[in-house]
């Protein structure tokens, strides 16, 4: 029974977890609309991350009545989460957290990536059902498979080369790494990450 319990923890997730101990009713079902555009503006994993994780904060606030803040909770995160916010700010907005009551450290423990989103979807089968996330897949399988022709051709002429004792080099492995960056927003992204969320910072 504890391991059929344990299965079911793992299937379920980080995000059906932490949407169950906020209790975030109906959120569940906003990530969903969200991703696929159903009635709402599509957003992509990234956003939906950072979507999902103000809410985690509202919610934290709300269940430790914290209502004495003069700053929103989009802002309040911003400061959290930003690599841009100084030091010193963080910390004072981390212990106006606590003087509240919040356990920053958990709260940012429960901060999902978009990897927890997508993962989430994963779970309950949702996709994106347009003509666009069909035509992103047909090109994201045309990279992969120039990248896996790039892996092979160098690995082979790497063996040929060690073959000639022109080059010393043990058992190996070719990993090709394909890396996008945009000189506008200065974000770099794997170009699985950037073909998923189909947008990069701009």
């Amino acid at each position: 029974m504890i391991e059929n319990e344990a299965a079911g923890e793992r299937r379920r997730g980080k995000v059906e977890r932490l949407i169950a101990e906020y209790e975030l009713e109906g959120i569940d079902e906003e990530l969903i609309e969200y991703w696929t555009g159903d009635g709402r503006e599509r957003r992509s994993l990234r956003e939906l991350a950072t979507y999902f994780n103000r809410q985690l904060l509202r919610a934290a606030l709300d269940r430790n009545g914290a209502f004495s803040f003069d700053v929103d909770v989009e802002t309040i995160h911003e400061r959290l989460r930003d690599d841009a916010t100084s030091a010193g700010v963080r910390t004072r907005i981390r212990r106006r957290l606590e003087r509240e009551g919040v356990d920053v450290a958990s709260l940012e423990a429960d901060f999902v990536s978009h990897s927890a989103i997508r993962t989430f979807f994963g779970h309950r089968d949702v996709t994106p059902a347009t003509d666009e996330t069909d035509q992103v897949a047909t090109e994201s399988e045309r990279i992969q498979k120039l990248r896996d022709r790039t892996a092979a051709v160098t690995a082979d002429k790497l063996e040929t080369l060690r073959s000639t004792d022109r080059i010393h080099v043990g058992d190996f492995h070719v990993l090709v790494d394909v890396q996008v960056f945009c000189e506008d927003c200065k974000t770099q992204l794997g170009i699985e990450e950037l073909l998923e969320d189909r947008r990069c910072s701009c």
